[in-house]
């Protein structure tokens, strides 16, 4: 997403910060894609390894277990002790219904959901954490808490939307100069021929000279011009990767995911706007060429190059 390098924690990849809302796409995605016509019971197979065939088929889904069940052990899901947990027919979920249907769980207690946002330490927290640790701060309900996030995250993602348009305007001006200087020097290089095709061979070396020169100018400008698309496009990968991971969010998030990766996610926007890769532009010499005044001693001519500042041509 950032593209930036970090240090592994010393328990691994582990050790990493959850991120839920991804992983909860991930698992709904999976859950939904599967083809569910012939799909043995999850429990059952792992009962009964060795006789593969003798498993039931799946026929029901739990949204909290996250497992295909057969009829059989759907029931005890139904009345479970904690409270009836949510079974579904095994059919295609829809997507979006799961992703609301999954709760969150606390960080520090897995066996509490989410219900608060604490203002003061920019988190979500359970009741119990309310109560012991966040006493005393600042909380408003994750709800409430999100949508005050979600103008931000939209006007955030608005300003990135532009700066990708700016971005690829300036990336197509850059590509028209340096087609026009690659056209102009070809011409110029056609020119030069021609009038040292009308001299005799003393003034071959001058056209060699000349022609190097316009190479020269060439390699550099295409040079340039491959660097400051480079930039562009670099930026335009961190930018739509951040668009469309806030759109994705804004579609298909709930409340808690909202709110854990507001903070962050602004961080990151106004890091994208300040570094402005539009500000980097390609700027394309001028070439032109002077034949020579054959009744002068410089019998070919001279290129004369300037860049686009020394021009006074707006970028």
């Amino acid at each position: 997403m950032c593209r930036k390098e970090f240090q592994i924690p010393p328990e691994g990849l582990d050790g990493l910060q959850h991120h839920f809302f991804v992983q909860q796409l991930v698992d709904v995605r999976k859950a939904s894609s599967e083809e569910f016509d012939e799909v043995a019971c999850e429990v059952c197979q792992e009962e009964n390894d060795e006789d593969v065939d003798s498993v039931p088929l799946a026929t029901a889904y739990c949204v909290n277990c996250s497992q295909k069940l057969c009829e059989q052990c759907v029931r005890p899901h139904r009345r479970w002790k904690g409270g009836a947990h949510l079974v579904k027919p095994l059919v295609a979920e829809v997507e979006q219904e799961l992703i609301q249907l999954r709760a969150s769980a606390c960080d520090k207690h897995p066996d509490k959901q989410v219900e608060l946002y604490c203002c003061d330490c920019d988190e979500n927290i359970c009741l119990m954490c309310s109560a012991v640790k966040h006493r005393s701060h600042n909380s408003l309900e994750i709800p409430e808490a999100a949508d005050s996030f979600r103008p931000g995250i939209d006007a955030d993602a608005k300003k990135v939307l532009a700066s990708i348009n700016s971005a690829h305007r300036q990336m197509e001006i850059s590509r028209q100069d340096a087609a026009e200087v690659r056209v102009k020097v070809d011409d110029t290089k056609k020119l030069i021929v021609s009038t040292g095709d009308q001299l005799k061979r003393s003034v071959d070396n001058q056209i060699s000279d000349l022609m190097m020169e316009l190479e020269s100018v060439t390699s550099e400008s295409d040079k340039q011009a491959s660097s400051v698309e480079e930039t562009y496009q670099l930026a335009l990968v961190s930018m739509e990767s951040f668009h469309t991971y806030s759109r994705e969010l804004l579609d298909k998030g709930r409340p808690s995911d909202v709110t854990r990766a507001a903070c962050q996610l602004d961080d990151r926007a106004n890091e994208l706007l300040n570094d402005d890769a539009t500000a980097v532009k390609y700027r394309p010499p001028h070439v032109t060429f002077t034949p020579a005044d054959v009744t002068r001693l410089n019998l070919i001519g001279k290129v004369t190059v300037t860049s686009a500042s020394q021009q006074g041509r707006p970028m």
